[in-house]
């Protein structure tokens, strides 16, 4: 049974979502499983770029990737729905071990580079069962009326984890004029997240082994599809992060264009994820937002015009405010999406649910990197980011139109469930 939140809440607590134990090892699992998977993009990009000089070898990273996490995201939204999340994600978390130090085989021994995408092919399969499973993990680790706050630090975590990881990785081909270490050291850091996840004592929720069928796979589809302003919500993030993203053509930024090398490609990857800590640290110290479908329109918009400007600059220091800025705007889309559809979205279901974001959001970064990269190799990077920005603005406005419910929506969190995990 679902109660409605008091309208006499205590006053705002920054850290509520931190007075939680288990959620602080899931944080610091995170934390390090991050930084860790940033390091890892800077070295693939790199690495592939160096060895082919082939835009679209970049934007092939993206495609191997996400045709896996398609196939599989109705079974691995089931198996997060019907089993152990948190063994889910160990198990997955191996599996994306085994790939990592697959890739630093290939580095070191410089084998030829259809092994590197065969890779990134397995990595595919493992984020197709560790994202829904995780996603759908998390509300169990926070009573629903901090789950917001939980966002908030998750994303701020993930954040500080995208700064460290790029300039870390830069710093550490630069030095070491190769990425091999970089995938040893990701391999580290994933066992790291598994000893984290470990230590999480909270009792998961005992599920029904109901018989898989076509009805309970596609359950998720139908929430999303019936329940229009999640439908509205993860649409305009899915076209704003495939059109509006310029992070597979970052190292063609800093060798062609902005001529800062790898150090300076790796503060270009690292700028947005500044802007969206400073976001986040704003809005933890904030109560939750009142007009939140406003607040996601204007962000998305402010985004798209941020990339404008960045593909037209060709100062270093503008390129990296421009990536600051939206990378702020792109933590506002993160929080009301995230508590939107996790809140919204009975536990029975989640996990199908969040397999269903995956399909919209993770994966239109893996295609949003192909279409980067195709476009540029076709039309040349300015107009592959320049004309992404454009199109991200005009989606907003055909969002709020054709989805009036995202517009008009205000709080967040309505429902909240009647068990809370403890403090400790």
């Amino acid at each position: 049974m679902a109660i409605r939140a008091s309208a006499n809440a205590p006053a705002h607590d920054p850290h509520a979502a931190l007075r939680y134990s288990d959620y602080r090892y899931f944080l610091a699992g995170r934390l390090a499983g991050v930084v860790g998977s940033q390091m890892i993009d800077v070295a693939i990009g790199w690495e592939l770029y160096e060895r082919t000089h082939r835009a679209l070898a970049l934007g092939l990273v993206g495609l191997v990737q996400v045709v896996p996490i398609i196939l599989l995201a109705l079974p691995a939204g089931h198996v997060a729905d019907r089993f152990d999340r948190k063994r889910i994600a160990i198990a997955t978390l191996g599996l994306l071990i085994a790939c990592s130090l697959a890739l630093a085989a290939i580095s070191f021994t410089v084998a030829p580079v259809p092994l590197v995408y065969l890779t990134l092919f397995g990595i595919g399969v493992g984020l197709a069962f560790h994202r829904p499973a995780i996603a759908a993990l998390l509300p169990q680790l926070v009573p629903a009326e901090h789950f917001a706050n939980a966002v908030t630090w998750n994303s701020v975590g993930w954040q500080l984890a995208s700064v460290a990881g790029p300039a870390v990785g830069g710093m550490i081909i630069a030095w070491r004029h190769h990425a091999g270490t970089v995938y040893v050291l990701d391999a580290a850091l994933m066992v790291v997240f598994v000893f984290c996840l470990s230590r999480i004592r909270g009792q998961q929720v005992a599920r029904a082994r109901k018989e898989v069928t076509l009805r309970s796979l596609l359950g998720g589809v139908r929430f999303v599809w019936q329940t229009k302003v999640i439908l509205a919500a993860i649409t305009l993030d899915l076209f704003a992060v495939l059109f509006g993203g310029a992070t597979t053509l970052l190292p063609i930024y800093a060798k062609d264009i902005l001529h800062v090398g790898a150090e300076g490609f790796g503060w270009l990857r690292a700028a947005p994820s500044i802007g969206a800590v400073l976001m986040a640290l704003s809005l933890t110290r904030r109560a939750p937002m009142q007009r939140a479908g406003r607040s996601l329109l204007f962000a998305v918009a402010g985004f798209g015009l941020a990339m404008i400007v960045f593909g037209l600059s060709r100062s270093f220091a503008l390129s990296i405010a421009m990536l600051v800025l939206a990378g702020g705007f792109d933590m506002v889309s993160v929080v009301v999406r995230q508590t939107l559809v996790q809140l919204r979205t009975p536990d029975e279901m989640r996990g199908r649910v969040s397999a269903v974001n995956s399909v919209f959001i993770d994966t239109s970064n893996e295609m949003g990197g192909f279409e980067s990269g195709a476009s540029a190799a076709l039309l040349g990077p300015v107009v592959s980011v320049v004309g992404g920005g454009i199109i991200t603005v005009a989606v907003v406005g055909v969002i709020a139109l054709v989805w009036p419910e995202l517009r008009q929506m205000r709080g967040l969190a309505e429902l909240v469930p009647n068990s809370s995990p403890a403090e400790g």
